[in-house]
């Protein structure tokens, strides 16, 4: 095999092990008087705070496995770089409710990527934040390759912020290697 060609199949080889396998989501909320504390109390919550988050764009590959939080937690260690899509919203002004959310839309045929969307920000306690995410979710699918779903939802998540408080709100899609 010459150089090129090697460099290549390496290329490929690698370019494969980085495509997830597996998908969970999971939400969390976290109030601390200091923003970022608050944030790793919202990562607590949801159950991923021990890991290397990196954030990647919103695309749930062909034929990935949706998978329950606890099974996917499984899977991870402690230190561990996981791959994530994450909306998060902080706020400290008292009284306002804050959501963060994830619209999810995975196609019939398991050979075409899905889509997440995230959305985030300030709402009333009963507006429907996540129907949003999962429209728009769904619309980015159908205009992509023109299919019905196989799937559709969202995983969103809504705190009021405490007086005197940051309140961090997290919706995350966590991808398993």
């Amino acid at each position: 095999m010459k150089a090129n060609e090697l460099r290549t199949a390496n290329m490929e080889r690698i370019g494969r092990i980085l495509v997830p396998k597996k998908v969970f989501f999971t939400s969390g909320v976290g109030h601390h008087e200091d923003a970022l504390v608050s944030f790793e109390l919202a990562l607590r919550d949801a159950g991923i705070e021990k890991f290397n988050l990196v954030y990647v764009s919103s695309i749930v590959p062909p034929k990935c496995e949706i998978i329950e939080r606890d099974e996917g937690l499984k899977y991870l260690f402690p230190g561990q770089i996981v791959f994530c899509v994450m909306a998060k919203m902080t706020s400290n002004d008292a009284g306002r409710t804050i959501y963060a959310s994830l619209g999810v839309a995975i196609p019939e045929d398991d050979n075409l990527n899905g889509y997440l969307t995230e959305y985030y920000g300030y709402c009333d306690e009963d507006e429907d934040v996540g129907r949003y995410a999962e429209d728009k979710a769904e619309y980015m699918l159908k205009t992509a390759f023109g299919v019905d779903l196989m799937k559709k939802f969202n995983v969103t998540r809504k705190a009021k912020v405490k007086d005197g408080m940051y309140t961090t709100v997290v919706a995350t899609a966590v991808f398993i290697l």
